[in-house]
């Protein structure tokens, strides 16, 4: 019997499973894939989520591997261009390491934590008895019983599907963005990319190549699907600039592509909890997967602990959890979904942008927004944006 069984070992399973680990529970960590594997992702990690993997001791071994810090983000909306520092004086840089590499340290911190680890291990369903949820059953037919089985097995998570988790809140995709690396195409910035119905963003990564990615509305997804390259060099081209920048490059890899489902769902049940996609799902075009992947990773721990020490009830605690969750999410969700609609601006934030361009620390805000630091809430409420005019 584990204290806790996490299915699926990525950027949400395996932080959970190292922070449970730390606290003394005993955990298993199960996924169908084998590490080091790479998995389709924009892979970006904003300073908040720079900032967990420094709490968790893991930030040195991320930048060990060559990933570059990037410390400024600028917003190219065509007329004008907006750049500003991202972070806080505590946790300045975002990063964008390879799959590879991130999720295997994160799966290694979890074994170090005393996580045991089954690697290659599908979840075909999970175990009932009187409703409630006691542990799961393999592929191979071996079974494992648990206090609590979390999924953190991605959109498609097997658990949420088996516990019929409830969504809320929920979009169809909005946008399908492909994205692929270039060598010759330096940059130390977060460079996204706003035109009427296409965006794009770069960044660096590790072994001196840029991660670019291109996207454009779902409905135009057959009509571009045989002549994705195309699509993305037309599209590249509203820049000439950019153009130039990227001709003199080349791409030293294929090009991957994805479409994202929008949705909450209710996170928790009887011996049963969801973390990461398995329970929130937003358009990959703000980049804030993997950052609230950790930050989820993070409040379920908690929770988790409150309920399995006896200190609170275990939906009282998970109810709290869910609670943070929305809270924390849910202005950014929205946001998301605002520019993911690839729509021109309206008037009010073309008269916010045009007001704030050229004033450091007006622009700085506004990276921060981007990068998660700082709610949109809290952004645009009128006594913040009338410091930003006036500043």
């Amino acid at each position: 019997m584990y204290d806790v069984i996490v299915v699926g070992a990525r950027c949400a399973g395996s932080p959970l499973a190292m922070l449970l680990a730390r606290q003394g529970y005993r955990t298993l960590l199960v996924d169908r894939s084998t590490f080091p594997s790479d998995t389709v992702s924009t892979h970006v990690i904003h300073p908040p989520g720079a900032a967990a993997l420094q709490r968790w001791g893991l930030l040195d071994q991320v930048t060990a591997t060559g990933c570059p810090p990037v410390g400024r983000y600028s917003f190219d909306f065509g007329p004008l261009t907006l750049a500003g520092a991202p972070g806080t004086p505590e946790s300045p840089y975002a990063y964008a390491p390879r799959r590879t590499l991130l999720d295997k340290i994160l799966l290694d911190a979890a074994v170090a934590a005393g996580v045991e680890v089954r690697e290659g291990f599908s979840v075909e369903d999970l175990l009932f008895t009187d409703g409630r949820v006691t542990g799961i059953r393999g592929g191979n037919g071996v079974t494992e019983q648990a206090r609590v089985v979390v999924g953190a097995d991605g959109r498609n998570s097997v658990v949420a599907k088996d516990v019929r988790a409830v969504a809320y809140e929920d979009h169809p995709p909005l946008t399908v963005g492909y994205y692929s690396y270039w060598s010759n195409l330096p940059t130390d910035t977060f460079e996204a990319y706003s035109r009427p119905g296409r965006g794009w963003a770069v960044c660096p990564t590790n072994d001196g190549l840029t991660m670019v990615v291109g996207g454009w509305p779902h409905a135009e997804l057959a009509e571009h699907r045989d002549d994705v390259e195309a699509t993305l060099m037309a599209t590249f081209a509203t820049s000439p600039e950019f153009t130039e920048r990227i001709r003199d490059a080349k791409r030293e890899e294929r090009i991957a592509g994805a479409s994202v489902p929008n949705y909450f769902r209710v996170p928790f049940g009887d011996g049963w909890a969801l973390v990461g996609d398995a329970g929130y799902s937003r358009d990959f075009i703000t980049a804030q997967g993997i950052t609230d992947a950790f930050l989820d990773a993070e409040e379920l721990a908690r929770s988790l602990d409150e309920a399995l020490s006896g200190k609170a009830e275990f939906g009282e605690a998970l109810g709290r959890y869910q609670s943070r969750r929305d809270t924390r999410a849910m202005p950014h969700y929205q946001m998301t979904l605002g520019i993911a609609s690839l729509q021109p601006p309206d008037e009010q934030m073309i008269q916010l942008v045009s007001a704030i361009a050229g004033k450091q620390p007006a622009m700085d805000a506004f990276a921060r927004l981007n990068s998660g630091v700082t709610s949109p809430a809290e952004f645009f409420a009128p006594e913040n944006v009338g410091r930003l005019l006036a500043s």
